[in-house]
């Protein structure tokens, strides 16, 4: 036996595996999706159930978080790993920090996180919940007089 887990991770909006998962259940109830994980946003996923089964085989388990959460998943990222990801890392980032608060994984252990997609792809998602990027001048005096400030900056 592997020592290894598989952990699944689905927005709210549309999680028929993690809903599975956590029921106990093989059978997956098709949903109508309904978040802003777009590329994630699967009702009726084709390989559900062998989701599920590859999931609980492993002896892992699954969970889902809202569009809310998501979103602090990709600030969370942002701000400790300088990564932007689009909403399914926001997603996968929000819901390995629910599952660490949970005790459902160990906080002293690797834990690898599959982040494959840019932020910049899902901009329109995100626009209204974070801040304004900042527009400097196309130099390094700008740049450098930004960076001291060591503070978010608007437009």
């Amino acid at each position: 036996k592997s020592n290894t887990a598989l952990y699944g991770a689905q927005a709210s909006g549309s999680s028929p595996i993690s809903t599975a998962v956590k029921k106990d259940s093989d059978v997956i109830d098709p949903v109508i999706p309904n978040t802003i994980a777009h590329s994630i946003a699967i009702g009726n996923p084709a390989d559900g159930y062998y989701s599920v089964k590859a999931i609980n085989n492993s002896g892992g388990c699954a969970e889902d978080v809202s569009d809310d959460e998501l979103v602090e998943g990709i600030k969370l990222l942002a701000s400790t790993e300088g990564i932007f990801t689009e909403t399914a890392g926001g997603v996968t980032v929000a819901v390995t920090k629910k599952l660490i608060e949970q005790g459902k994984l160990p906080r002293d252990e690797s834990i690898v996180m599959c982040i494959t997609g840019n932020g910049l792809k899902t901009l329109e998602a995100v626009m209204d919940k974070v801040e304004k990027p900042c527009v400097i001048e196309a130099n390094i005096e700008s740049f450098n007089a930004i960076m001291e400030k060591k503070e978010a900056c608007t437009v």
